[in-house]
């Protein structure tokens, strides 16, 4: 049985999730940004004790299945910008693939629930990789641009301009953390 939880944006709360299930005797079969899989459904005080936990931490169960895809989109999208070292891929494939939708219809879906394109939600994902590379101090901006698969540093500053009002450089220079975090995007 999957379930499906929402702000599941790290390594970490895969940790944070994981206690819980332990805490309570739970034993998952797998647990994975935005969903948990155990081997047989949870009882209704199980449920509510999970939903108490788990809204402790910031997490949300969820029990709508439209929501569930939004969030499957959510974590696939955080998944390649964040945690995989080569963003040269074209994510309405990436969705497609993994989702076993046409990308149109998850398109409608996002825009939606959330309020925003998946592009949109993509491109600001990738502004907070960004910001987190830049705060490093370690990669040029070049080395950046291609690591998050932009076709240029032009294309990637102009992105960063228009998303946060500053230049990479502006940035970096005011040495002031400017982060978001991912899950609050």
């Amino acid at each position: 049985m999957k379930i499906a939880i929402k702000n599941m944006v790290c390594p970490r709360c895969i940790q944070a999730v994981s206690q819980v299930f332990a805490s309570m005797g739970i034993t998952p079969l797998d647990v994975r940004l935005g969903e948990v899989v155990v081997g047989q459904p949870l009882t209704d005080q199980q449920h509510a004790d999970l939903q108490r936990e788990l809204d402790a931490l910031g997490f949300v169960l969820l029990d709508d299945q439209q929501q569930q895809l939004v969030e499957k989109i959510k974590s696939i999208i955080i998944e390649h910008v964040h945690q995989l070292e080569d963003n040269h891929f074209v994510f309405t494939n990436v969705l497609q693939k993994a989702l076993n939708k046409e990308y149109s219809q998850l398109s409608k879906l996002f825009s939606e629930k959330e309020g925003i394109t998946i592009e949109q939600y993509v491109i600001l994902q990738r502004m907070e990789k960004v910001k987190e590379l830049l705060s490093y101090n370690e990669l040029t901006l070049s080395e950046i641009a291609y690591r998050l698969g932009y076709s240029s540093v032009a294309y990637l500053s102009t992105q960063f301009k228009k998303t946060t009002g500053l230049t990479p450089s502006q940035f970096k220079n005011l040495g002031i953390n400017l982060r978001k975090p991912i899950d609050k995007l």
